[in-house]
């Protein structure tokens, strides 16, 4: 039996059918899941029209496959949904440069924070006193709302209250803390946090406006590191260039924004394709970045004592492997099927190995011969596609505009006219 490997010679060589080939050879999938991804099947109109309110139709995005994963000795093909040129090529290539090691990475439990905003309170310190102290009737009240989740090991686990200064006056923040296993878990959360403030009005004399989950998980965290050799990174000098780049964010939030937003540029092409909450994962990331005091990125470089570069991330990872849009978006299905990922965890942390993995080739970049040059030529081969070139002539139209530095939809249409 041969053994499974996410790396792929010449991947990027094959037509998308043939990818598409080793791709199902890879995660097992069915001449049914082919089908709908290679767009055979499409998403049926009932089906999207039970997703949003108001459907008249779909709009499809690229769907890549990045390859040269191996997270903790595992051997993962990576899903990936973007619109933006060189973005699964970067991650493929930042990857294999970490091989045979690859990444190592860990995650702390799914544990999701619901609030409970209390305003009107006389005495927010007893207040919050008197909530701790009925901190476990609070936890089985919030219990009973969600016995599948209890069922599966998960459930309603601490309550912490902060006292909020609003400019209309002291608040209290009651914070549930649930567990939510394999589903990102809003919908339990925000029936927990529902469920047990009427109790909250009752302990405090206050009066409870939200209830809701925050996208800031701080205890949902995923974190991932890789050692890139100084010879696949450039040479020392190279190493030197991206840590001098990276002490750039750190000292900036100018570059620390744009940094930050190379690091989501993998992380949300994942969190796309795999059907997840694509906008909670943004707002908990950017979020985490400024937690602190200040705005920073959300990686790490250094040296080792080789000389080798090392790069870490952490940041929250609220993802689910169940629930969702995955109920109703067999392509989303698919993408779960093919990443492998058996529980919420695991995904989370190979999404945050994406995320380094997608910081580190824009830094490698940008350090050594600029962003434009890979981007470039990706985007050379758009505007020949849509000048009308088809088959070789797309190659020589690319050619020919990069070797001019003219990469425009009317010099595209000048070559093709000449060809």
């Amino acid at each position: 039996m041969t053994e499974r490997t996410s790396r792929i010679k010449g991947f990027y060589k094959l037509s998308p059918k043939e990818r598409l080939e080793k791709v199902k050879e890879f995660a097992g999938l069915t001449d049914e899941e082919v089908a709908m991804l290679a767009n055979e099947g499409p998403l049926a109109p009932d089906a999207v029209d039970r997703m949003i309110e108001n459907v008249v139709g779909t709009i499809e995005l690229p769907l890549g496959i990045a390859v040269n994963f191996r997270i903790n000795q595992k051997e993962y093909l990576v899903p990936m949904v973007t619109e933006e040129p060189s973005v699964v090529a970067a991650a493929s290539n930042a990857a294999k440069m970490t091989l045979p090691q690859g990444f190592t990475t860990e995650s702390t439990e799914p544990v999701m924070i619901g609030q409970i905003q209390v305003v009107g309170v006389s005495d927010p310190e007893s207040a919050k006193t008197v909530v701790l102290e009925k901190r476990q009737q609070l936890l089985e009240l919030a219990n009973t709302k969600d016995p599948m989740l209890i069922k599966f090991g998960g459930g309603a686990r601490d309550i912490k209250v902060e006292i909020v200064d609003a400019p209309s006056g002291k608040m209290i923040d009651v914070q549930l803390l649930v567990d939510t296993r394999d589903a990102m878990g809003a919908n339990a959360v925000n029936t927990m946090s529902e469920a047990i403030a009427p109790m909250v009005e009752e302990l405090t004399g206050g009066r409870t406006i939200l209830k809701i989950i925050t996208n800031l998980s701080i205890y949902r965290m995923a974190r991932a590191k890789a050692v890139f050799p100084k010879e696949a990174v450039g040479g020392p000098e190279s190493v030197d260039r991206i840590i001098q780049a990276y002490e750039f964010a750190v000292a900036d939030v100018y570059r620390a924004a744009t940094h930050n937003k190379g690091i989501m540029n993998g992380i949300i092409a994942v969190v796309l394709a795999t059907g997840n909450d694509h906008r909670a994962v943004e707002a908990g990331a950017h979020a985490y970045a400024a937690f602190k005091g200040g705005y920073k990125p959300l990686t790490k470089y250094y040296k080792d004592e080789n000389g080798d570069l090392v790069g870490e991330i952490e940041l929250p990872m609220a993802l689910g492997t169940v629930g969702g849009a995955t109920k109703v978006h067999p392509e989303f299905k698919i993408c779960q099927k093919i990443i492998g990922t058996k529980t919420a965890k695991e995904m989370a942390e190979v999404v945050a190995a994406v995320g380094l993995a997608q910081n580190f080739a824009a830094l490698r970049a940008l350090a050594n011969e600029g962003i434009q040059k890979g981007h470039m030529s990706l985007h050379a081969r758009n505007i020949a596609v849509m000048a009308g070139a088809s088959g070789g002539q797309v190659d020589e139209v690319v050619k020919r505009m990069l070797e001019e530095g003219n990469i425009r939809m009317d010099r595209a249409k000048e070559i093709l006219a000449e060809l």
